[in-house]
């Protein structure tokens, strides 16, 4: 099969690379299209490998396609299922496996390409905001930013479920694709954020959701009384100094989390969860999938070009024709 190696250089080439076989609860998947995600640019550079047991010379986390071979103890699964999903590597590959149960059924009304789009982006904010925030119906989130992938994907569950997305950004203008998607108030991103967020909700978000970090002293202004701040991801930079009395006198609670380090238990746990709680979100309509942009599976360094070039909201996709 070919797939993308990670070279000495940074770089990514396309190699042959041996098809791998199922275990007895795997099955493997043929795979039509898989998202490009900022995870795996890091991986490129060397600054985000892959999880012990995995190949961090293939990048990719995120797929669409179909079901080729099951393992002996495949129960729930078989060939020609249409399936996608999240694993923690190697989606950069004409072929995979995965465990049986990690696998979401992709609606017969859903392209690859467009599946693609959709278990990254929505199985990330939704655990972030309502399982790690704890937000409720009713109350104020900030989504920082509401401009790509994730942000757009917690933009809606927030909309859908109940709760007031607030979206941040660097240029209001780009926030045209959340205002569609639900997004109740638009924020810059500069030194008035907080008291923009007391302006809109009164005693500020109950809940954070931070993909930029890390000076938030002043953010957390932004955040009322036992609210929550969660991270998932680093754009900003990766070191800080914060004061803590203020944090402390306010109850407020820090806590990050990532989805591609964790054990499998937890990673079928969440998949439940997709196909419990947001699948049928998608089945009415209340969810829709992510705008994208498709690259040939040929193309895969054009498409991380254009997603560190370009401020297109939306994901980037990779198909296999």
């Amino acid at each position: 099969m070919q797939a993308w190696q990670i070279q000495d250089d940074h770089t990514i080439k396309l190699a042959s690379m041996t098809t791998p076989e199922p275990g007895p609860d795997q099955v493997r998947v043929k795979v039509r299209a898989m998202g490009v995600n900022r995870a795996d640019i890091l991986q490129v550079k060397g600054l985000y490998p892959a999880p012990p047991g995995f190949d961090s010379s293939v990048p990719g986390l995120e797929y669409a396609g179909e079901i080729e071979a099951v393992g002996s103890k495949v129960l729930g699964r078989k060939v020609g299922d249409r399936v996608m999903g999240l694993i923690p590597g190697c989606a950069y590959s004409e072929y995979l496996v995965t465990h049986e149960r990690e696998t979401l059924t992709l609606p017969d009304d859903i392209d690859f390409a467009t599946g693609a789009t959709i278990p990254e982006a929505f199985l990330t904010a939704y655990r972030a905001m309502f399982l790690e925030g704890g937000l409720q119906p009713g109350q104020w989130v900030l989504v920082r930013p509401a401009t790509a992938g994730v942000g757009l994907a917690g933009v809606q569950l927030a909309n859908a479920l109940g709760a007031r997305p607030i979206g941040s950004s660097r240029n209001l203008d780009n926030l045209a694709t959340a205002r569609e998607m639900g997004l109740v108030e638009g924020v810059l991103e500069d030194d008035t954020l907080p008291e923009r967020l007391k302006e809109i909700t009164g005693d500020g978000v109950a809940v954070i959701f931070d993909m930029v970090g890390p000076d938030w002293n002043q953010l957390l202004k932004g955040l009322r009384i036992e609210g929550t701040l969660v991270m998932i991801g680093v754009l900003g930079g990766t070191k800080t100094e914060l004061d803590l009395r203020g944090m402390m006198q306010r109850r407020q609670t820090l806590t990050a989390m990532t989805m591609r380090s964790q054990p499998l238990e937890k990673r079928i746990a969440i998949a439940n969860v997709f196909n419990d709680r947001l699948a049928p979100l998608f089945a009415n309509g209340r969810l829709r999938p992510l705008p994208l942009k498709t690259f040939p599976f040929s193309d895969a360094p054009a498409a991380h070009a254009h997603m560190i070039e370009d401020a297109f909201s939306g994901k980037r996709v990779l198909e296999i024709q």
